[in-house]
């Protein structure tokens, strides 16, 4: 590469304290592009937020035949396709695999790791140009639902989000996995039976197929449906005895679907200066749906929205980078 790729530890008081007892000292790995240490301009910033079961470091993992993300920038800033511009990898690993970047009574403040103590952190030890006009955010999955959060809330902080499949209209996405994890549960006797079961077994040796679909949907209970003295302090959508769905808890969930907080916050996004959101036709969580429900919104919202549809899957989509940091390239405010 002819960027540099460097990796800083930095502490974040949002997650001090957090339920899951995850470390608030994280990994932060920053792409610097060419021609950075020997100059003294200032760059924009794009922030990568990592999707569900992954961390900041993901990004950088070794991809046989392809290219990484971070490599993918470097030769995009090499050929002129985007400008120079510093890139920054956030951790948001958690011990139930992620936390959808929301703020959370079971899991922590995730939504403010990244808009307090990352910003901040990157604003004072690199060159970025502070402001929103000058930063976006970008994602896969759930990284990509991340950046509909910071549109949400943020608009003061990023003017430029990038969301890439992702987590939308929940009866299509989360929905199919309930099911079995309440199988899996009345058959361990209960959440924390079966966690610590999938604890010891994927570090004594590996987790199972089907033990992703389980954690998964933990994980979004403790994102979206959180509840201290429960076990992992999070309330499950469904009766674990008879599976029923509790609807009470099932509409906690959909408050935080952004078919249903796109239209309701609408005018937060329309600060935003891109918008770009795309979705594999043959997506295996049925996302190209809420996608598609998404930019209707946007655009029935006034909100000059860039959708497109790739034929593609779920995963190993990395290449699509290339497409929306090119549209976001254009419209960085560069000074």
């Amino acid at each position: 590469m002819m960027g540099v790729l460097e990796t800083q530890e930095m502490h974040s008081p949002a997650l001090e304290g957090n339920p899951l007892g995850d470390p608030a000292r994280r990994a932060l790995t920053v792409y610097l592009p060419p021609g950075y240490a020997a100059g003294t301009r200032r760059y924009p910033a794009v922030y990568f937020l990592n999707a569900y079961s992954g961390s900041g470091r993901t990004w950088t993992n070794f991809s046989p035949f392809s290219l990484s993300v971070p490599e993918r920038l470097d030769a995009l800033i090499a050929a002129g396709s985007v400008p120079p511009f510093i890139g920054v990898f956030p951790d948001g690993w958690t011990s139930l695999g992620g936390s959808q970047w929301v703020n959370s009574d079971a899991i922590g403040r995730y939504r403010d790791f990244l808009a307090k103590d990352v910003l901040g952190f990157v604003d004072r030890t690199y060159r970025t140009l502070p402001k929103a006009l000058s930063r976006a955010v970008v994602g896969h999955s759930s990284g990509g639902y991340g950046a509909l959060v910071m549109g949400r809330y943020h608009p003061d902080l990023f003017s430029h989000l990038s969301a890439q499949s992702p987590d939308a209209y929940f009866e299509y996405c989360y929905l199919p996995d309930l099911p079995k994890t309440a199988s899996a549960l009345l058959k361990a006797g209960g959440v924390d039976a079966w966690y610590s079961a999938f604890v010891q077994r994927s570090r004594e040796t590996k987790a199972r197929g089907e033990d992703f679909s389980i954690i998964s949907a933990l994980a979004m209970a403790a994102a979206y449906s959180p509840k201290k003295g429960e076990p992992l302090n999070l309330e499950l959508p469904f009766d674990t005895q008879t599976g029923r769905l509790r609807p009470e808890v099932w509409n906690r969930w959909l408050v935080h679907d952004p078919v249903r907080f796109v239209p309701k916050f609408i005018d937060a996004f329309r600060k935003m200066k891109t918008v770009f959101i795309d979705c594999g036709t043959r997506d295996e969580f049925n996302l190209r749906w809420g996608v598609r429900m998404i930019a209707e919104d946007f655009k029935n919202g006034g909100v000059e929205v860039t959708h497109e549809e790739f034929e593609d899957g779920h995963t190993g989509v990395n290449y699509r980078f290339e497409r929306s940091l090119a549209v976001i390239g254009q419209r960085l405010v560069l000074d």
